[in-house]
């Protein structure tokens, strides 16, 4: 089917950086939407970033001039450019992809995620 595989995290100190990246792959027809959540521990995910197909993009306040979502449509992959890292940042960072993907009987659409990547911000 289809597959999102995220890379990039670690760990970084505070007012550092971090690039995530995500690739989707598998039998993928289109892509529209493309995003970033995280989950910290405790806590509920949360939408970090969105960008649409035609890259329009979105953040909450806690991110704003902080981070930056990209896409690379040729390569259906979704970049995550995180600057001035706080602590309160640490999480799982998640990335999310609504995918039409080819099946044996057809198109079908997909809300994919990925496995998940570790960020820790030190103070």
């Amino acid at each position: 089917q289809v597959q999102l595989v995220e890379s990039g995290g670690g760990l970084v100190q505070a007012g550092g950086s971090l690039r995530l990246s995500c690739a989707a792959s598998g039998s993928i027809f289109s892509i529209n939407a493309m995003g970033w959540y995280r989950q910290a521990p405790g806590k509920q995910r949360e939408l970090v970033a969105t960008t649409t197909s035609g890259s329009s993009t979105s953040y909450p306040d806690s991110v704003k001039g902080r981070f930056t979502i990209s896409r690379d449509n040729a390569k259906n992959t979704v970049y995550l450019q995180m600057n001035s890292l706080k602590p309160e940042d640490t999480a799982v960072y998640y990335c999310n992809a609504d995918v039409m993907y080819a099946s044996t009987w057809g198109l079908r659409a997909l809300d994919a995620w990925g496995q998940g990547t570790l960020v820790t911000v030190s103070s």
